[in-house]
């Protein structure tokens, strides 16, 4: 069997760019650890870490009602009950258009996001789903389908309007 140089050198390259994506995706993740000191909404918070620098968090994965709409409030209350007053840590790596830290919430190593998908308060924000680790994209999306078929929350509503539809018919 004879060996292709041509073969080799492509092979070595695509390997090299992996390791540089994977070096990449890992070197942008990192824990942010703080005190919730602000509930802006049901996927929305303030963290205030140790050197009392603020860091504005959206909630990685999910994507609450607005506060206007059905179940807006109670999404809410629900993160506010989580997470208000209470020392966190926040799996980030990456910020939004305005600047805020996308990321996992977890309070004594429960998943604040995930909560809010079980108690029928958030939809699993399908648009993003590729950008989660497997395990969660599976678990959020299980959650949902679990809230929908025992119609707990939003779910209770005929037909709930998911909030990035009523964002766009509301500006």
């Amino acid at each position: 069997m004879t060996i292709n140089a041509g073969r080799i050198t492509v092979l070595l390259r695509a390997i090299i760019a992996g390791l540089l994506l994977i070096s990449l995706h890992t070197a942008s993740a990192e824990t942010l650890t703080g005190r919730v000191v602000g509930v802006s909404d049901g996927d929305t918070i303030m963290l205030l870490d140790a050197t009392n620098q603020q860091h504005k968090i959206r909630l990685a994965g999910i994507d609450c009602p607005e506060k206007s709409q059905p179940f807006g409030q109670a999404a809410k209350q629900s993160m506010s009950d989580q997470v208000y007053g209470r020392q966190v840590n926040v799996e980030t790596g990456k910020q939004d258009r305005y600047g805020r830290n996308i990321g996992k919430v977890l309070v004594d190593g429960v998943d604040a996001n995930l909560v809010q998908i079980r108690r029928g308060l958030a939809w699993h924000y399908k648009k993003y789903q590729n950008e989660q680790p497997l395990d969660d994209r599976l678990a959020y999306s299980r959650a949902e389908e679990t809230a929908r078929a025992s119609r707990i929350g939003l779910w209770s509503e005929v037909d709930p309007v998911p909030p990035w539809d009523w964002r766009h018919s509301h500006k």
